[in-house]
């Protein structure tokens, strides 16, 4: 168990495009409350605030819509064709986002919910691996992973393998992760699979859990 109040937080992560989401929905109908850190990281760009403000100061008012809010479109025009400047965007957003992440396991812990899947595509860059006790990593073909990217985002596949070439490759998740499941498409199989990975971290959580002490209820 880690320091907050008998929480385990398993982390989900892996490239964008290998279908992270089909994962979350398994984890959440077994039991997992889950926080979206792509939510997380929309909420604190919104309009007005002050991590938007100190994209503003950085990247100039290109990156702002005529309304305050962020122009995510020109942004990532920006930032996936500059390594460099995507590091500063995430040094800029990550404190950000790494405080309300906290703030929502709290509130969750607070509620008795105790099994908290964290479901963030950039959970390494972020640091955000340190709270978490299991990581979880989603893997797919570059080329599913492609198709999937321009049909969801409404990309080029130029834009799409921009995105894809910013990211950590395989072998890091693959050394870096507790568990790898891989979705290539057949959904039944890692529906399957992802219930299986969960029943075990509730095994694993629920027998830490005996041993301290604890009185659970999941």
């Amino acid at each position: 168990m880690n320091s907050l109040n008998g929480v385990m937080v398993v982390g989900l992560t892996g490239q964008t495009g290998a279908g992270k989401s089909t994962v979350s929905k398994i984890f959440a109908s077994n039991g997992f409350a889950v926080i979206n850190a792509d939510n997380v990281a929309r909420q604190v760009v919104e309009k007005g605030s002050k991590c938007l403000e100190e994209i503003s100061d950085f990247f100039g008012n290109d990156v702002i819509n005529s309304d305050g809010t962020l122009n995510r479109k020109s942004l990532a025009a920006i930032v996936f064709s500059d390594k460099s400047k995507l590091e500063t965007l995430n040094t800029i957003t990550y404190p950000y986002i790494t405080a309300s992440i906290l703030k929502s396991i709290r509130l969750h812990s607070s509620r008795n919910e105790k099994l908290i899947l964290l479901d963030a595509p950039t959970l390494f860059e972020s640091r955000a691996d340190d709270f978490c006790e299991i990581i979880i990593s989603v893997l797919a073909d570059p080329e599913i992973r492609e198709k999937r990217i321009i049909l969801r985002d409404g990309l080029t596949a130029e834009q799409a393998k921009k995105r894809m070439n910013s990211q950590l490759d395989d072998v890091f998740f693959e050394t870096h992760s507790d568990y790898i499941i891989h979705n290539n498409g057949d959904l039944e199989t890692v529906n399957g699979i992802s219930k299986e990975v969960s029943d075990k971290i509730k095994e694993i959580y629920l027998a830490n859990s005996s041993c301290d002490g604890q009185s659970v209820v999941i």
